[in-house]
């Protein structure tokens, strides 16, 4: 009997070391392809380093399109959504979600944030935008100053449509500090027709330290 175990036990031992290398082999990565009839064959090395190589220049190219995306936007510094104050500012947990996911740009929806100075209305619109940049859509950053006065070249030569459009060609557009400087009623009539023409074709963010019931205090 004892020489029975010690035979068991070696022959254990002899069909381990045959089969670890196989079940080494069988636990290693695989790059495995769909073929044509739907089963799955093995990548031959010089796929294998076609695809790596084509992952790596999509990676970059990728990289290269949102540090562009991220120039064009002009944003004026650099915020994030993990630095904003979720817990100092009245926006909601589902809200704030909903903002982040970006689902509001591709809807074409505009959002709106309303508050005394310093409470992060900035801060969001600007986080939102990075996020945007780096996830695809193009953005435009604006004070209402700085596009007013963009649409005002256009009235020398009759080019204010031009420059809307021009404008209108991103995702999303962010005009901040709404209200900050009083607008004359050239400049309010320009904003009015901006917003009237990207009205369901684009998606606006607006912040502002006026509430609603008092644009009117400089929109004329």
């Amino acid at each position: 009997m004892r020489d029975g175990r010690r035979r068991t036990r070696a022959a254990d031992r002899r069909s381990g070391a045959r089969a670890a290398p196989a079940q080494a082999r069988l636990d290693a990565p695989r790059r495995t392809r769909d073929a044509p009839d739907g089963q799955t064959q093995r990548w031959t090395p010089e796929e294998l380093l076609r695809a790596l190589v084509e992952v790596e220049i999509t990676a970059a190219r990728d990289a290269s399109n949102t540090r562009l995306r991220g120039k064009q936007a002009s944003f004026p510094t650099v915020k994030t959504i993990e630095g904003f104050d979720l817990a100092a500012s009245s926006i909601g947990p589902q809200t704030w979600a909903y903002l982040t996911s970006l689902e509001w740009i591709g809807a074409k929806e505009n959002i709106t944030f309303m508050g005394p100075a310093g409470t992060g209305k900035s801060h969001a619109l600007i986080a939102l935008g990075h996020v945007a940049v780096e996830r695809g859509p193009r953005v435009r950053y604006f004070t209402a100053a700085e596009l007013v006065e963009n649409l005002y070249r256009g009235l020398a030569d009759n080019s204010v449509g031009k420059l809307i459009e021009t404008v209108l060609r991103n995702d999303l557009i962010i005009c901040d500090e709404v209200g900050f400087a009083p607008l004359n009623s050239t400049g309010s009539q320009l904003l009015f027709r901006f917003v009237a023409a990207a009205y369901e074709r684009r998606s606006l963010a607006i912040a502002s330290h006026w509430p609603f019931e008092e644009w009117g205090r400089f929109l004329p």
